[in-house]
C-alpha cells in the first residue's frame, strides 16, 4: 500500500448507500414505510437471555478473547447437539465479535495476500469479497466450487442456507466439495449462519460426519445468534472446526484485543442451552415467510430457491431497480439481488424481519 492508499480505496462503495432514495420514497407512504430489505432482528431478546446479560453486568475486569469455560463448554455443547459435530474440544471453538467481523478479518489474519485467491459463490454476501480486498488477496466467484483452479486458492468459502437465495446445499455437495478442498489443501469455511432457519429443507453443518468423516481437518463453520435469538445488538458469534487454524486465529486475536464483553459470553451459554426460544422465533418467521410469499406470487412474482434462512428471492424478470422503484412506491424497500453479485441483477431479496404487523401491511399492499 502506498504513502497515499488507505485500506478504504480498496473497497467497493458500500451498497445501501444506493438505496436511500428508494428508502425515502417508501418512507413517503401514507402508512409509513415497510423495510423489507436488510435482515435485521424486530422481536424481543428472549428473557432468559436478558436476566443472564443483567446478571454479568457487573465485570469490571477484562474478558478473555478464549472465553469463558462455561462458554467454550456451551459452544462445544450446541456443535455436538444441533451439528452432529464428533470429537470438538475447547481448543476447537472461538467465539468472535459477530460473524461479520471474522468474515471481513480472517484473509488478513490468516496472512494472506496479493498471490493468494479467496473464493465465494457467485452470488453472495459481499463481505467475502470485502475481506479478500482488506487482504489484498485475488478473489472469485463460482456456481460450482469443483470448477475451480486449486493454483493459489487458500480460502473457500461456502454458505449453505445462502444468502441471499436462501438455496441449502446437500450432505453430497458437501462432503464432495470438502473431499476436492482437502485433496489440493484448500481451507473450507463455511458460512452456517442461518443453519437453524431451514423451511423447506434440513441445513447440515460442514462438520457433520456424513460431510467430514471423523476429521475436522483444513474446515471451519461460522456461526452467529444474531438470527436464531436476536441478538444482532449483542454481537455474538463464534467459529468451530480445525484446532490447527483455530489456535493460530486466537492468539492474533488476543494481540489485538478482539474479544467479546464478558456480558454478552454470559448471554451467549444462556442462549445456547435453551431451544424453546429458537423454535419460538422461528415459528414467527414462518408464518411471516408464508404472508410475504402467498402475497408476493398474487402479485406476479416468482420465488426462486429460499428454502431456508431469513429471506425470499424473488423476480418479476425485469431489472432489480425497476422492481425496487415499484415496491417503493408501494411503500415497500427490498435490497436488489446486484448488491449480492451481477447474477442478481433481475431478483431482490425480501427479508422476514419486519413486525407481523408491517408484514401484513406490505401484503396488503402488494394485493
Amino acid at each position: 500500500m502506498s504513502a497515499t492508499e488507505a485500506p478504504v480505496d480498496r473497497l467497493p462503495v458500500f451498497p445501501w448507500d444506493r438505496l436511500e432514495p428508494y428508502k425515502a420514497t417508501a418512507a413517503a407512504h401514507p402508512d409509513g414505510i415497510v423495510d423489507l430489505s436488510v435482515g435485521t432482528p424486530v422481536d424481543p431478546v428472549p428473557d432468559l437471555i436478558q436476566k443472564a446479560l443483567v446478571a454479568a453486568a457487573d465485570s469490571p475486569g477484562y474478558p478473555t478473547v478464549w472465553g469463558t469455560p462455561q462458554l467454550r463448554d456451551a459452544l462445544t455443547g450446541w456443535c455436538a447437539r444441533r451439528l452432529g459435530a464428533k470429537g470438538l474440544t475447547h481448543k476447537g471453538v472461538l467465539p468472535v465479535v459477530g460473524s461479520k467481523e471474522f468474515v471481513a478479518w480472517l484473509p488478513t489474519q490468516l496472512g494472506l495476500g496479493p498471490g493468494d485467491k479467496v473464493a465465494y459463490p457467485r452470488l453472495a454476501y459481499p463481505t467475502y469479497e470485502v475481506g479478500a480486498r482488506l487482504a489484498r488477496a485475488e478473489y472469485v466467484t463460482y456456481d460450482n466450487p469443483l470448477d475451480l483452479d486449486p493454483t493459489g486458492l487458500r480460502l473457500l468459502w461456502l454458505n449453505s442456507p445462502s444468502n441471499p437465495t436462501g438455496r441449502v446445499l446437500s450432505r453430497a455437495e458437501l462432503a464432495e466439495t470438502v473431499a476436492w478442498a482437502r485433496a489440493h489443501g484448500v481451507l473450507v469455511v463455511s458460512d452456517e449462519c442461518y443453519l437453524e432457519l431451514g423451511w423447506e429443507a434440513d441445513p447440515v453443518s460442514v462438520l457433520h460426519p456424513d460431510v467430514c468423516g471423523d476429521s475436522h481437518q483444513g474446515l471451519v463453520a461460522v456461526h452467529s445468534l444474531s438470527k436464531r435469538s436476536n441478538l444482532a445488538g449483542y454481537r455474538a458469534a463464534f467459529v468451530a472446526g480445525d484446532e490447527a487454524v483455530l489456535g493460530p486465529l486466537l492468539q492474533l486475536r488476543k494481540h489485538g484485543g478482539m474479544m467479546t464483553s464478558a456480558p454478552t459470553q454470559a448471554a451467549v451459554v444462556a442462549a445456547l442451552s435453551d431451544d424453546t426460544h429458537v423454535q419460538e422465533q422461528r415459528a414467527r418467521y414462518l408464518a411471516r415467510r408464508a404472508t410475504l410469499r402467498t402475497a408476493l406470487e398474487a402479485a406476479g412474482f416468482r420465488i426462486d430457491h429460499s428454502e431456508a434462512s431469513l429471506y425470499l428471492w424473488a423476480t418479476r424478470d425485469e431489472p432489480c431497480w425497476d422492481t425496487v422503484a415499484h415496491l417503493a412506491t408501494l411503500g415497500i424497500l427490498a435490497a436488489p439481488g446486484d448488491f449480492y453479485g451481477e447474477a442478481g441483477a433481475r431478483h431482490i431479496r425480501i427479508a422476514l424481519t419486519a413486525t407481523d404487523d408491517r408484514v401484513t401491511a406490505a401484503a396488503t399492499r402488494l394485493t
